[in-house]
């Protein structure tokens, strides 16, 4: 049975973010580079503004140039992206509905600290929706549904042969997305979509303790052997496990990083 946190609530309180030591960046991600910015922003270029906003910083959390935790504020978004502060603010609204950014009362901006509380919430929910998911897809299988989620899986290997942590997150989520899809069912999807850009915080910041690449497919490749074999039970298994090996794994890292913190 999952041991329930005495506390899995996100504070609002701008106190709480100077305690945890999180800092103003005026809108400044985090080592971001100036070509990483007009990389991003010649991407979106064609896009309406608000949607260039919306994908602009969320890529710019889910890749951790922007530290969890930190403040920003919307005319340093808006002067850092060459965007109006309307379409920065847009963002920002549409972006916390996502629980990528966090509003702080009379203090501007954040974005979402990641917490153990918030990660056992989220893996724990996780688990239980992609363990129905694959569940549902081997079911499901059919030519054209193994040809999915072979492609979606070679993507992850071809990531790590290349030991790019960046394309092995992408790649992560995108074969367990792919799996979600794959249950044709339209309700557990949206439910999934609901959590899913957290979800990708979340796969980033685990993986990232994960030093051999080759792990991720050896992690991977029984879920995706069983969902081919159609063997529902066993499927649904992996994929539990699964989860919530990494998850602990992610939880047991941010308590130890907050026990470190509340000692200095």
């Amino acid at each position: 049975m999952l041991n329930t946190p005495q506390d899995h609530s996100v504070s609002a309180d701008p106190n709480e973010f100077q305690q945890q030591g999180s800092k103003r960046t005026s809108g400044r991600p985090n080592q971001m580079s100036k070509q990483s910015i007009e990389n991003q922003t010649l991407a979106s270029k064609r896009q309406p503004a608000d949607e260039q906003a919306v994908q602009v910083l969320r890529k710019s959390v889910l890749q951790a140039e922007l530290e969890p935790g930190s403040r920003v504020t919307e005319n340093g978004l808006a002067d850092l992206f060459a965007l109006s502060r309307g379409a920065i603010r847009s963002a920002l609204h549409h972006l916390s509905q996502e629980g990528l950014f966090l509003k702080i009362p009379y203090c501007g901006w954040a974005v979402m600290p990641i917490s153990s509380a918030d990660a056992w919430e989220l893996y724990t929910l996780r688990a239980n929706l992609e363990m129905l998911a694959a569940s549902l897809a081997s079911q499901n299988m059919d030519s054209s549904s193994s040809t999915e989620l072979l492609r979606a899986f070679e993507e992850l290997a071809n990531a790590c042969r290349k030991q790019d942590r960046t394309q092995v997150a992408e790649a992560d989520f995108k074969l367990h997305k792919t799996i979600v899809t794959l249950s044709r069912h339209k309700r557990l999807q949206q439910q999934y979509r609901i959590v899913q850009q957290q979800i990708r915080v979340y796969i980033a910041s685990s993986d990232a303790l994960t030093p051999d690449f080759q792990t991720f497919i050896d992690h991977h490749r029984p879920i995706v052997d069983a969902i081919l074999a159609r063997d529902a039970d066993l499927a649904a298994k992996l994929s539990s496990e699964h989860n919530l090996s990494e998850g602990k794994k992610l939880h047991r890292h941010l308590l130890t990083l907050e026990s470190a913190r509340i000692q200095a």
